[in-house]
């Protein structure tokens, strides 16, 4: 009989530069954050000279979308120390993520943080940040941006949706949540031990309204259609469509601030700021602009695919080697694309912005 279980760990972005095409929601909301991390580069206490200011961008995928925050702390730093100072960035994601990508972003796009700066200097670590990646005490700042929702593991399966949030099983939210909670103080955890004291990290991240929700309904709603599509015309096995859950959470401001309520501090850290707010649908903008029904549709099934989409394959029997993976994936998101162009609607996007503090 074959497996019901749930993948043990989420899988990489789509790769081959697919986040990067894909990410424009992203780039969107994580435009709010910027100026928590300019002031935490203005404000941050810095090691003496000659050593090196160490940024660390956590849960990176091929990096489009952390040259405009990464550049922008290095202009403040810069406004502070001028341009002899070395920064070393440090950019973190899975260890399968595409990092050829990430370094052929860094090296030719006309945005890139390393461009007119022979001072700086970047590098990667394949590691999930669910341990510790960096030596104790060397990190100065700290960037995260959408990536704090990914569970380091899928607790359960869902049995009537592939997002929690969507579901009615009592259990498997249940099981979300702790799981969720547990993650968020070991994230804290390591984070803590990296950072240098008055050290500073800013996380911008999928999150839950004070009323719960967590947005992106249309989406969720057309790819759980388009999946039972798939079971009904026989590509996917209902045991298969069983096993597919998004690993992915949403937190209230209030579960955010949960390991600091009691002292005030966890793990050495101290809240600065913490705000949950809407994101911008630019997809849904540039709707209203131009009534391309057919193109608010691909773009998002385009923003599914590139981040989700390949988590789900790793329900299929052979995982990322089923020899049905590229089929199931053009296919559900091409089944999306469709029923979001039936009725393109603004999509709700829930957002969190925190900076963090080492005493």
């Amino acid at each position: 009989m074959a497996s019901t279980a749930v993948p043990a760990a989420p899988a990489p972005m789509e790769g081959h530069g697919a986040y990067n095409r894909s990410s424009g929601v992203q780039a969107a909301g994580s435009s709010p954050a910027l100026p928590l991390i300019e002031e935490a580069a203005r404000r941050v206490a810095l090691a003496e000279a000659p050593e090196p200011i160490v940024i660390a961008d956590y849960g990176s995928s091929e990096g489009r979308n952390s040259l405009a925050p990464i550049g922008a702390t290095i202009k403040a730093l810069r406004a502070r120390v001028g341009l002899e100072r070395t920064v070393s960035v440090v950019h973190t994601d899975l260890p399968s993520n595409d990092f050829s990508v990430l370094f052929q972003t860094l090296e030719t796009d006309p945005a890139s943080y390393l461009r007119g700066d022979p001072s700086s200097f970047a590098s990667a670590v394949g590691r999930s940040f669910y341990g510790q990646i960096l030596p104790a005490s060397s990190v100065t700042l700290g960037w995260s941006s959408w990536a704090v929702q990914w569970l380091s593991r899928t607790p359960c399966p869902i049995p009537d949706q592939v997002q929690v949030a969507y579901s009615r099983d009592e259990r498997a939210y249940a099981a979300f949540t702790r799981q969720a909670a547990a993650d968020w103080e070991t994230f804290l955890r390591h984070r803590a031990s990296e950072l240098r004291a008055g050290g500073r990290l800013v996380v911008l991240t999928m999150a839950l309204t004070d009323a719960g929700d967590f947005g992106y309904r249309p989406v969720l709603k057309a790819m759980y259609a388009s999946l039972l599509a798939l079971v009904s015309e026989g590509l996917v096995r209902p045991e298969e469509a069983r096993r597919m859950a998004i690993p992915t959470v949403g937190r209230t401001r209030a579960q955010f601030l949960a390991p600091f309520a009691a002292t005030g501090g966890f793990a050495g850290l101290e809240v600065e700021h913490a705000e949950v707010f809407l994101g911008e649908d630019s997809i849904w903008h540039d709707f209203q602009r131009d009534g391309d029904a057919a193109s608010y549709g691909a773009r998002w099934a385009a923003f599914s695919r590139a981040s989700v989409l390949p988590t789900l394959a790793l329900g299929l029997e052979g995982g990322s080697a089923d020899p049905r993976h590229a089929d199931f994936v053009a296919r559900l998101e091409a089944g999306m694309a469709q029923r979001l162009a039936a009725k393109p609607e603004a999509m709700v996007i829930p957002l969190a912005a925190l900076v963090l503090a080492k005493a």
